[in-house]
Order: C-alpha cells, then sequence, then structure tokens
C-alpha cells in the first residue's frame, strides 16, 4: 500500500497535469526514422484531442518529418539538428544553464512535452525537465522507443498507455483509433504522383502495383526474387508495376539485382518522401517489407500488402485503414524465394485488383 506521502505526491503530480489539461501546445521529441515518425502519430492526435488543443509539434530528423504539417494532425515541426540536445545527456551535477543560453527558449512554446530520447528518471530526462522550466511550468513525459519483449499489444497502443499512466490524468472518451487515415495526400502530392507515372511511360488511369521490396534491415527483407516473381505475373495480367528504390535498396542491392529490376519493371530511385506520397496516392495496390514506406503507404490510406518476416505484426503491424500482413518467420524469409507465399500474396493481390 503507498504511503501518505506518495499518496501526496501522486495527487500533487495529478493537480500539475490538470492546471496544463488543453492550455498550452506539445511537442513530441522523435529521433526515429520515417516508420517510428509515423507509428508515432496515434499519439500526437491523441494529445492534441485531449491536452494539446493549440497544436502539436514534433521534433526529429527533417527528411523523416518535413511530409507531416498540412497532411497530418502535426502543426510544425524542428529539426533535431538544429537544438544542442546532446547537452542534455550530460551528468545532472554538472549540468548548468547559463542567461540567455538558447536551450532555455527551446521549450518555451510547450506545456506537454513527450520525449522518445533518454530513458525514465536518465540525465536526459532530469535537464529536459530543468530545461523547459527555466521557462515555464510544463508536464514531461518520456516514453521508451520499444515496448517490453512480454508486451503483446500494437506498439502505438503501448504509447497510449504509458503517456496516459505518466500523465496522472483520466482520459474519459478519449481513445487512439489506428483504423484511420492519418496521413492524407494533398491535391498537389496526387499531381507530382501522376507525373512521375508519366514520365516513366506508365498511364496514370490504369490499375497500378507499387513494390518497395527494401526495409531498414536485411532480415526483414523478403527475398528479392519474391517481389520480381509477383511483378511479372501482375504485368501479364496487364496490370503495370512500378518498383521504389531508396537508398537502403541502392547501398544493399548489387548492380545485377537491380538490373534485374529493371529488366522485370520500371522503377524509380531517390524519391523525396513527398514525391513517394504522391506517387502511392496514384496506386491502386501497395506491397512491401516492414519498412517506412510501407508504414507511409498504410498509414494514407493506400491498400497495403506487408510480409513480415522476424519481426511482430501483432506489436509493428502497419497502421491504417485498408492493411494485410504475411507472415514467414522461417529462415527462408530473406535467403531464398519461398514459392508458396508467393501464390498467397497473388491471390489476394489478383482478388483485391
Amino acid at each position: 500500500m503507498p504511503s501518505q506521502n506518495e499518496n501526496i505526491v501522486d495527487l500533487l503530480r495529478k493537480k500539475a497535469a490538470l492546471a496544463v489539461l488543453g492550455s498550452g501546445r506539445g511537442l513530441i521529441l522523435q529521433p526515429g526514422s520515417i516508420g517510428d515518425c509515423i507509428l508515432t502519430l496515434p499519439l500526437a492526435k491523441f494529445m492534441k484531442d485531449s491536452v494539446t488543443r493549440p497544436g502539436v509539434d514534433i521534433l526529429g530528423h527533417s527528411e523523416y518529418i518535413g511530409i507531416l504539417p498540412g497532411r497530418t494532425c502535426v502543426d510544425g515541426i524542428r529539426s533535431i539538428d538544429s537544438i544542442e540536445l546532446h547537452r542534455l545527456f550530460a551528468d545532472t551535477k554538472t549540468f548548468n544553464l547559463a542567461d540567455r543560453d538558447p536551450l532555455i527558449n527551446t521549450f518555451t512554446d510547450y506545456s506537454w512535452i513527450v520525449s522518445f530520447l533518454g530513458e525514465p528518471n536518465s540525465s536526459f530526462e532530469q535537464n529536459l525537465i530543468y530545461t523547459a522550466h527555466c521557462s515555464h511550468s510544463a508536464e514531461v513525459i518520456t516514453l521508451p522507443l520499444k515496448p517490453p519483449a512480454d508486451f503483446t499489444g500494437h506498439l502505438t497502443d503501448f504509447y497510449s498507455r504509458q503517456f496516459v499512466d505518466q500523465s496522472g490524468i483520466e482520459f474519459e472518451g478519449q481513445s487512439i483509433h489506428c483504423d484511420e487515415c492519418l496521413i492524407k495526400a494533398t491535391k498537389a502530392d496526387t499531381n507530382k504522383g501522376r507525373e512521375l507515372l508519366k514520365e516513366s511511360d506508365i498511364d496514370p488511369d490504369k490499375k497500378l502495383v507499387v513494390i518497395q521490396p527494401g526495409s531498414g534491415g536485411k532480415q526483414k527483407s523478403w527475398h528479392l526474387e519474391n517481389f520480381l516473381a509477383i511483378a511479372q505475373e501482375l504485368l501479364s495480367k496487364d496490370i503495370e508495376v512500378i518498383f521504389l528504390l531508396g537508398p537502403a535498396e541502392l547501398d544493399r542491392f548489387s548492380n545485377g539485382a537491380i538490373k534485374n529490376i529493371r529488366s522485370v519493371s520500371r522503377c524509380l530511385t531517390d524519391l523525396s518522401l513527398t514525391e513517394v506520397l504522391g506517387l502511392l496516392s496514384c496506386a491502386n495496390t501497395y506491397l512491401g517489407n516492414d519498412s517506412g514506406i510501407t508504414h507511409l503507404a498504410a498509414t494514407s490510406g493506400i491498400r497495403t500488402l506487408a510480409v513480415f518476416g522476424p519481426t511482430d505484426p501483432a506489436v509493428y503491424k502497419p497502421i491504417g485503414p485498408d492493411v494485410i500482413v504475411f507472415t514467414n518467420k522461417t529462415a527462408q524469409f530473406a535467403n531464398k524465394p519461398t514459392a508458396k507465399m508467393q501464390q498467397e500474396v497473388l491471390k489476394v493481390l489478383t482478388v483485391l485488383l
């Protein structure tokens, strides 16, 4: 049973949180890649609907978060490279801020700060709290990027539970929905996508499947021959196919592999995320691994077929209104073609198209 002092501390924390409820903007410190940023969107929407009604910003890597304002619930972005956040990792005993230190004004606009940097009760968290409170009162919450090994729900549910537990507030009637279209391509995005298709001699009005055969890790990537076999079958049915290759694929695939892709189907490389979103908005279906682009496709409402190997889809499944996941946890997933799974994916694709 908690002591009287613990009850008092808990009560004071709840009162402090209630004092800023809905009264100021929110900031999410998200240092992760595009997939991490997208899986943060339900939390951002939850915060905006409940406690940060004036708006919510994300501080992260510009190349991943630049597409969010105007297409999502995120109102603004800030580049993680423009702020000396590394200073907050210093030991709390030596950390100090002089008068007019630029860090003092970094968090002035925010009543709620959620950080995926550092750990709870770490020096970073304590220094972040100290820095924010140099200018005003703010609620600071630190969340881990990954759930514990025994967690069986979806990652977005883990984030929301942790936020609610640490905020000290009971959010009646508020919940996170992961079957919504949380990224909405603009008309300009779609027009750009159609331009890209025309430049590739693809009729924008024909049925189109976009395939992205890579991911952040080799073991998470279904063997390339699987994607090529599916593409050949679709093309034989007069369905357009276009491969997307980003920096990860261009680095990992051999020149021979890239040549094979180009011999089978049209291929676009090194597109910006804005261009990728525009292209996806023109597609009937998207096929890919557990990757950032797969999460982008799913969350933007594109019918998404995701193939998962070692990653647990129960925790990391792409969020969106129209997502189908295929799983294969055998060693064959990344190391050799799997005809059976090819047929499973093709069967679903044929029905959907």
